[in-house]
């Protein structure tokens, strides 16, 4: 059977990130901190791990801190190493980004994920790409990016992550329509982009991350604005169902921070934190401290 290698992965970043304003008026939200990582490096760790090594980054005006992030810092690793900071030297260079890995290509007007995605078309070529919303940050024993690829390479087709979401959030995402659940991986009939309350055809729910055969830029380009006036990503995976290939849901092994929200990102903060060594018994006291200080106020 045919092995489906996935080598190049696309990470739309050109939104502006309104919800964290005024934050985001002068930074960019994918270089966000989370505990003490841009929000974007626990996207490029994640595809780096799944064995991808071309980087493309779909941008817009006011991203040049992100480009930045990814280059050399002659003087800063000069700084580390002349105070013997071997551990800080260690962390910069996982920052850094080889020659020629990384590209960068501009989305001019905000037309939706799909519109982004189809933005990179011409250096995805004629290969199966992954798809990473850096908003999604899913910790895992084994990355969830690695998960998929590894199911996928004797399926080919398109993949989602997917996962199940209260029947009453369904109208917030894209929605699998099933047509067979084996757990892990459910075979696809149907995809519904930001189904009316109570319309959803199932509450699994498709999470930022995607294995996507070429065509889905072939559909691209014919696509239409669909839900909210812009170009869907999912309507475009929707074309393929049907055709010569697969489309599947992967039930991904983890747990999905929503970083796009004030909410989910303070929850990813306290449980990134608190996953640390480092910082684990110092901040659960704080923690506790707080509970109780809450619950006395009551």
């Amino acid at each position: 059977m045919t092995r489906h290698k996935v080598s190049k992965a696309i990470f739309p970043v050109a939104g502006l990130g309104t919800r964290f304003l005024p934050a985001t008026k002068s930074i960019p939200k994918e270089i966000m901190t989370l505990v003490d990582r841009p929000l974007i490096q626990y996207a490029i760790d994640e595809a780096r791990a799944a064995g991808i090594d071309e980087f493309i980054f779909v941008t817009s005006r006011g991203k040049s801190a992100l480009e930045d992030y990814f280059d050399h810092s002659p003087e800063l690793e000069r700084t580390l190493t002349e105070a013997g900071k071997a551990d800080l030297l260690e962390t910069l260079h996982q920052t850094y980004m080889s020659s020629g890995a990384i590209a960068y290509v501009r989305q001019n007007r905000p037309r939706g994920l799909g519109h982004a995605v189809w933005c990179a078309r011409r250096l995805v070529g004629d290969e199966p790409f992954a798809v990473l919303l850096p908003d999604d940050v899913i910790a895992a024993e084994k990355p969830c990016l690695k998960q998929m690829v590894e199911a996928y390479g004797d399926l080919g087709g398109c993949m989602v992550a997917a996962m199940e979401v209260p029947p009453a959030r369904a109208s917030s995402y894209g929605v699998l329509d099933v047509d067979r659940d084996d757990g892990s991986l459910i075979r696809v009939k149907g995809l519904v982009e930001k189904p009316k309350a109570g319309t959803a055809p199932s509450n699994l729910a498709v999470i930022g991350r995607y294995i996507l055969s070429p065509r889905v830029m072939e559909n691209l380009n014919n696509m239409r604005p669909g839900a909210g006036g812009e170009i869907q990503l999912t309507d475009a995976i929707a074309a393929e169902i049907g055709g010569p290939e697969t489309v599947h849901g992967y039930r991904f092994q983890g747990q999905r921070y929503d970083c796009g929200s004030k909410a989910g990102f303070l929850q990813a903060t306290v449980a990134f934190g608190l996953a640390r060594q480092d910082l684990s018994a110092e901040f659960a006291d704080f923690l506790h401290h707080m509970v109780a200080l809450r619950e006395a106020a009551q």
